[in-house]
């Protein structure tokens, strides 16, 4: 079976998360807002980031209508 994220997506990911650990790492355009507090949100900056760059990370899943 194929890899879901490219290895470059995961260094990313491990990059940001570091970042988020040490108190570096900032939310919003140009890391102008404030310091991420969350795994969660270090994770999607991280293959945010990564899906700029052009690594192979699948597209955000939409979100499944739960109305009938």
């Amino acid at each position: 079976m194929a890899r879901k994220y490219s290895k470059a997506a995961s260094r990313k990911v491990e990059k940001a998360l570091h970042e988020e650990k040490r108190g570096q790492l900032k939310s919003g355009k140009g890391g102008k807002g404030g310091t991420v507090k969350s795994r969660k949100q270090a994770i999607a900056i991280g293959l945010s980031e990564a899906h700029a760059e052009g690594a192979k990370v699948p597209k955000k899943a939409k979100k499944k209508s739960t109305r009938k």
